[in-house]
């Protein structure tokens, strides 16, 4: 049965986390950037932690195509300023890359470099969120 990002919130409990390496994003609407990503990824929400009083969430947790991703709101009064994403991008390898590129496309996220044949032959492009991510999509050539 799939959460309800209202069902996530309430739960204290720890979800496992998958992936070797899992980014950890502060974003600008830390559920709002999990509602998107459920739409532009089909990410399932694994948790989080209760909005605080000014609407911040510290703690977001979604799986993304059998990995987690971590978000969070910033917090600058404690010392987290939020900070324009910049030098690195979100690896997402994939199987069906042509049907996950629409999906994303279509939820709203801008081309920023279109799919296709690499020079080291897969299928590869890039894509920008609303939050300012920079995601890349890779599928070997068969």
């Amino acid at each position: 049965m799939e959460k309800t990002v209202e069902q996530s919130a309430t739960e204290q409990q720890s979800e496992p986390v998958k992936g070797g390496i899992v980014a950890y994003l502060q974003v600008d609407g830390a559920m709002k950037a999990a509602e998107f990503y459920k739409r532009a990824f089909g990410a399932e929400f694994a948790g989080a932690y209760p909005p605080d009083e000014q609407g911040r969430t510290m703690h977001v947790h979604v799986y993304i195509n059998g990995s987690s991703l971590m978000l969070c709101d910033a917090y600058p009064d404690y010392g987290y300023p939020l900070e324009k994403p910049q030098a690195f991008t979100v690896m997402l390898p994939v199987e069906g890359i042509d049907a996950w590129w629409r999906r994303a496309v279509d939820a709203g996220m801008e081309v920023v470099t279109d799919l296709q044949v690499m020079f080291w032959g897969d299928r590869y492009g890039q894509l920008r969120d609303p939050f300012g991510v920079l995601w890349a999509m890779n599928e070997p050539v068969k």
